[in-house]
């Protein structure tokens, strides 16, 4: 496993790379003009961090429904090892387009990098903060975690930024935290039964998997709405897909094949049960623990997937909010959140797919 300590804290330097090529043709309040094309392209390339995670249902589910197949399209899926590589992956160009979380735009747009998600797949982070069990009697709260071995998906990564907002909200100075690289899924699970971490952050069906083996002690649930706010004083949208805008500009119609097969998607899970659902997931995504599991899981969370593809009421404000309390590349910087996501594209669906 990797190891992050305190004193290292700063992007990657491939994403840094990458950042610094792609902001200097751009700015956090200038859309790139768009690339001429002949015809849009019928194949699209998605970075998505750790496939499995119930976080990214919807796009299992338009895959296994041939939903992106009857909009003509091929989506190729490129997994990484955390949200961070997915995005620098986009802007080295290695995919086209990012499933993971809305809260990456704002950040990018404050560096300058003109980014916007398309359609938000779910409307809760459906993460979930737990102590390790010989520490729970001790961290109760985030306000505990000061000195603490700190679990994430990957330095840059959604969990980081959520965990560092969950630190600094409650009294922790984020000097005060050890992070420490565990991924998701067995890895995880591994880490917080070996006292590698005290505590850590994750998703499902990480989560279930570690309160079946008694290895964790929840502390913080935003799997709803509700604990979502709770959690972080508002709303916080998680999954969305984006892209670049100038791919956006260059490639509306493929761009907007591609929000209307997540829709599809994303109305199957509405109108499905969890059982129902798990039966059109890949086997693998089930995980050492079985369907049954899976499927407990995901009744535990159903209420994170966006019901409409739009961006919630104050989503964008709300983000930039927490990213602001601890994110230098926000923090005192002016983000035109008008830029950082489009609804454009589910407004038209009802049209396009009639």
């Amino acid at each position: 496993m990797v190891r992050i300590g305190k004193g290292s804290r700063k992007p990657a330097v491939a994403l840094l790379a990458v950042l610094t090529t792609a902001a200097a043709g751009c700015s956090s309040n200038a859309i790139q003009p768009a690339a001429s094309s002949v015809q849009d392209p019928v194949t699209v390339t998605i970075a998505v961090s750790t496939p499995g995670n119930q976080t990214y249902l919807s796009l299992d589910i338009a895959q296994s429904l041939g939903y992106f197949a009857k909009q003509g399209l091929t989506v190729k899926v490129v997994s990484t090892t955390n949200g961070a590589q997915n995005w620098a992956d986009l802007l080295s160009h290695q995919v086209q387009g990012v499933i993971g979380f809305y809260d990456h735009n704002i950040d990018m747009r404050a560096k300058g990098v003109s980014t916007e998600s398309v359609i938000q797949l779910n409307q809760a982070p459906g993460m979930v903060e737990l102590a390790r069990t010989n520490e729970a009697s001790t961290i109760t709260s985030p306000a505990a975690e000061a000195g603490k071995k700190l679990g994430i998906t990957g330095l840059g990564s959604s969990t980081e930024f959520v965990a560092d907002y969950l630190a600094v909200h409650n009294g922790v100075q984020l000097d005060q935290l050890h992070p420490v690289n565990i991924g998701i899924g067995s890895t995880f699970v591994a880490a917080m039964q070996n006292d590698e971490v005290d505590v850590g952050l994750t998703t499902e069906p990480t989560i279930s998997a570690l309160l079946a083996k008694k290895a964790g002690k929840i502390i913080v649930d935003m799997r709803s709405i509700a604990g979502t706010e709770a959690a972080l004083g508002g709303p916080y949208p998680g999954t969305a897909l984006s892209f670049e805008t100038s791919y956006v500009q260059s490639n509306k119609t493929t761009v907007q094949k591609m929000v209307n097969a997540l829709s599809q998607a994303l109305h199957f899970i509405q109108t499905h049960s969890a059982s129902q659902i798990a039966d059109e997931v890949p086997a693998a995504d089930y995980g050492a623990a079985g369907k049954t599991a899976y499927e407990e899981s995901l009744a535990n969370e159903i209420g994170m997937f966006s019901p409409t593809g739009l961006m919630p009421a104050d989503g964008p404000q709300s983000v930039d909010r927490v990213l602001s309390a601890f994110d230098p590349s926000v923090e005192g910087h002016t983000v035109d959140l008008s830029l950082t996501y489009t609804d454009s594209f589910v407004q038209a669906v009802s049209t396009s797919t009639s």
